[in-house]
């Protein structure tokens, strides 16, 4: 591991995994070693397209030739950003059709919770019990998880908890509720679906209180569920959808979504409801809207409900308890956390990047880029079955010399 890495660049663990990158292209990384990594994880849900697209780099260098940043967002009118958001207004369902530039999901999400508390007048916001929402305070204080939050108290005041798909929750929302917000697979904690028209009743509730729906879709969207974005499989429509990760090929952006009425809003009362200098920026609206055309105009989003089907197919074994998720959104859960943390540093070693989630401990992260061939799918995962094998024989014996 590179020292300069760890003595001058601000670290998240203990422990970073330390690869030191080259390169990387298609569905591959590549360290200074020139060893060549398989990637089941795609930055974290990130490079919808793979590393290198062909055509999201042609969009960056055409408008880098043309201009890259030239004034806050929202004041001048720069065409990569207006044919983006003119594009998803076309894909989204009524009335979702203006959308808001920002720079990250979690900017995302304090922008939607800001436009909850402006349209309602209202102050509370309700989010799930092992959630996760982004890192900035907003978003930590309906992260639904106090373990991760308690060293930065105190957070935002009015805030409740449901548990995902517990119809007996829904109570809690009232007419004091401004929003609540669901991630519409709740991510960390396991990849978790609504079951049970779940999402139709929270809808129902929202609609009969008067509280706005908010659908995080930062980790869901982009077609990695088999729809541009997962709450098109459960036939409803939110008030603002959430939006980040893999929407711009693998660079940095958010966004969030709601109807005109209400984002026009953010325009008085005051002005500037939402100011964001970065937002918008041509070059990363490019990759967005080059990562979009590829996404709608080739048959990517509908070839990942057969890629899940043979990621199902090759992933059994008597450590892998189930496969949850949808589309490329997967997770294997192994019985406990030592073995999946065996797993993923192992299947490093032999060229495989897996990853975790961030609340269930027991889960392996498989969320390749949704351009991954199926040959690709199989080389990794038969190195993972090796691994897997070779852990469940190691602790065969221990248990026999036990």
């Amino acid at each position: 591991m590179n020292s300069d890495f760890i003595k001058y660049q601000a670290q998240t663990s203990p422990y970073p995994l330390g690869m030191e990158v080259s390169h990387a292209i298609g569905s591959y990384i590549f360290d200074t070693n020139n060893k060549k990594y398989l990637d089941f994880v795609a930055g974290v849900s990130a490079c919808t397209l793979g590393h290198q697209h062909p055509r999201v780099n042609q969009a960056i260098k055409d408008q880098l030739d043309r201009y890259s940043h030239v004034m806050v967002y929202g004041e001048y009118s720069q065409s990569p950003a207006v044919e983006y958001c003119k594009l998803m207004a076309s894909l989204l369902p009524a009335p979702l059709d203006k959308t808001y530039l920002v720079n990250s999901g979690t900017e995302a999400i304090e922008g939607a919770l800001k436009l909850s508390k402006r349209v309602t007048g209202r102050s509370q916001l309700i989010s799930c019990h092992n959630a996760y929402h982004g890192n900035t305070m907003g978003s930590m204080s309906v992260m639904g998880y106090e373990e991760r939050k308690q060293a930065f108290r105190p957070l935002l005041p009015d805030v409740d908890f449901i548990t995902f798909n517990n119809e007996a929750d829904l109570e809690k929302i009232t007419t004091k509720t401004a929003g609540v917000l669901l991630e519409t697979i709740q991510g960390g904690a396991g990849f978790i679906q609504p079951e049970n028209d779940y999402l139709k009743k929270v809808r129902q509730r929202c609609t009969e209180v008067g509280a706005l729906m908010i659908l995080d879709e930062i980790q869901p969207g982009f077609g990695r569920t088999g729809k541009l974005f997962g709450f098109q499989n459960y036939d409803i429509v939110p008030d603002i959808v959430v939006m980040g990760k893999g929407m711009g090929g693998g660079m940095p952006v958010g966004a969030f979504t709601a109807s005109s009425a209400m984002m026009d809003l953010l325009t008085h009362q005051p002005k500037l409801g939402h100011i964001t200098t970065f937002g918008g920026h041509p070059v990363i609206a490019s990759a967005c809207l080059a990562t979009l055309q590829e996404l709608t105009q080739t048959h990517l989003i509908q070839a990942t409900l057969e890629k899940e089907k043979l990621f199902r197919s090759l992933l059994v074994h008597p450590l892998i308890q189930e496969i949850r998720g949808k589309g490329l959104m997967l997770a294997a859960m192994t019985k406990s956390a030592d073995i999946t943390n065996e797993v993923i540093l192992r299947c490093q070693d032999k060229g495989l990047i897996l990853f975790w989630l961030l609340f269930e401990s027991c889960a392996i992260r498989i969320t390749p880029p949704l351009t991954i061939s199926e040959e690709e799918i199989r080389e990794g995962c038969a190195i993972l079955i090796e691994v897997i094998n070779e852990v469940a024989l190691e602790k065969e014996n221990k248990q026999k010399n036990n």
